[in-house]
């Protein structure tokens, strides 16, 4: 199921941005998963000096962000410095970022499912090899080819 993006202009903003960084050397974000009853979430650090972007979402969940980034939101891009701050994520969102400092991104999700595979085709529009830390994600393939 394709969801309707909150900001199309802003999604393609995004998607030529993402097209331009996959030309350039490229780092792997390390992401953990955690499980509790109802709810998935994925956390990411993300290095200072790193750009990135990520999958679209198919629903709405919540961003726990623990660190200094910009990041695209529907009104431009927004610098969130906080020790911590929540944000709510519409369906259809893809953003990108630059990490000031060393940053923690975590998203949840509502859902029972706990299969990682099922769980990635249920909440974004991309499969599990191809979010970031996957064997088949772009930005990683781009490296590999280059190297």
């Amino acid at each position: 199921m394709q969801v309707q993006a909150p900001n199309p202009d802003l999604i393609e903003y995004v998607n030529r941005l993402e097209a331009e960084m996959c030309q350039l050397p490229q780092v792997n974000c390390p992401h953990w998963d955690y499980f509790a009853p109802g709810l998935y979430a994925r956390q990411m650090f993300i290095n200072k000096g790193v750009a990135l972007t990520g999958a679209v979402h198919r629903t709405e969940h919540l961003c726990i962000i623990s660190g200094d980034i910009s990041v695209t939101a529907d009104e431009g891009v927004k610098r969130i410095t906080h020790l911590q701050k929540i944000i709510s994520s519409k369906p259809g969102t893809k953003r990108a970022g630059y990490a000031h400092l060393d940053t923690y991104w975590t998203t949840v999700h509502a859902t029972t499912e706990t299969d990682l595979e099922k769980l990635v085709l249920e909440l974004v529009e991309a499969s599990s090899a191809e979010l970031l830390g996957g064997a088949e994600n772009k930005q990683l393939l781009h490296n590999r080819l280059k190297g």
